[in-house]
């Protein structure tokens, strides 16, 4: 059985990076082709394609009741991509950081992360028998995700005439190859989250860890790989401010869109252990932000220290379990 379910994990990660791949490649044609804006492009389509594996999987987790693993898969993305992806690219090419992205997003960053804590405190807020996401908290999550959207599109309506100035006629785009790419990748993806999710439940199991230790590791760095990959290429390409602002774009919607769709699907009992997590998410955060307000760039030195917090971390969460 075992080695089915690591060959079938394998293949769900497989088609949920591919699939992330084919997803974004074929939606930023569309969106080019309609003439939006490549800025409202990076910071919906790219951030919400690299996430679309993390959606899937706690959606997924959420249908079978398995809440440890939807919300450990969120946090400990999270984690991951403050840590090990912003630490990695910033050691391949220093990340400019830009204003918008210091002033507004990673605070908006920390404002959902402290959400989130406020939302499953009930025992210590509200003295209830347990600490539960449930539907309303869903759908608080989901409302201020609306802000951020809207934000998005302001912020996207500023900078359009500026870009179509900018802008150079493009070639016919094939309409049929990127139709076909976004219904693919799409299927793709959540064919890879269930494939994920199932098998990596199962390892768990035949290793006595429980679910939201899965979600914290195995999960989340699985479904975190196409942001690693996103940022990576975006930092060798020398365009750090896309990379910088995938990840943060990413966490948002973790924390608001995926959490509060996967907890109006089916209210989610939250791990006492979490808590830990959540708010080490919440200080690395500010961490970052103090990196990003030092001359408006994250440098080599900083991705070192971003990179070993995550080793250091890893190595907490496993003796911990």
């Amino acid at each position: 059985m075992n080695k089915i379910a690591y060959l079938l994990l394998i293949v769900g990660f497989a088609l949920l990076i591919k699939g992330a791949d084919f997803f974004v490649e074929g939606a930023s044609k569309i969106a080019q082709a309609l003439h939006v804006s490549p800025l409202l492009i990076g910071l919906t389509i790219v951030a919400f394609g690299t996430s679309s594996p993390e959606a899937t999987v706690s959606i997924v987790a959420a249908l079978e009741e398995n809440a440890g693993v939807a919300i450990g898969n969120v946090v400990g993305s999270n984690i991951f991509n403050i840590t090990f992806v912003v630490g990695l690219t910033a050691i391949l090419n220093p990340l400019k950081v830009a204003n918008e992205t210091i002033r507004k997003e990673i605070p908006f960053t920390l404002l959902a992360s402290t959400a989130l804590l406020i939302l499953i405190s009930d025992i210590h807020l509200q003295s209830l028998s347990a600490n539960f996401i449930t539907r309303s908290d869903g759908l608080i999550f989901l409302l201020f995700f609306a802000v951020f959207l809207y934000y998005i599109f302001e912020v996207a309506r500023h900078s359009r005439d500026q870009l179509m100035k900018e802008s150079v006629t493009a070639e016919k785009p094939s309409w049929g190859k990127n139709i076909l790419f976004t219904i693919g990748g799409l299927a793709a993806i959540i064919f890879g989250g269930d494939l994920t999710v199932n098998n990596a439940i199962d390892i768990a199991y035949s290793f006595g860890m429980s679910e939201t230790l899965v979600g914290l590791t195995i999960v989340a760095i699985g479904t975190s790989l196409p942001e690693l990959i996103t940022s990576i290429t975006a930092a060798i390409k020398k365009q750090s401010e896309i990379a910088l602002g995938n990840i943060v774009g990413s966490n948002i919607f973790n924390i608001l869109f995926v959490l509060g769709a996967a907890s109006v699907i089916s209210p989610l009992a939250v791990d006492p252990k979490i808590f830990i997590d959540v708010v080490l998410m919440m200080i690395l955060t500010i961490v970052l932000l103090i990196f990003s307000r030092t001359n408006s760039r994250i440098g080599k030195f900083e991705g070192i220290f971003l990179a070993v917090s995550y080793i250091v971390y890893m190595t907490y969460i496993i003796m911990r379990n």
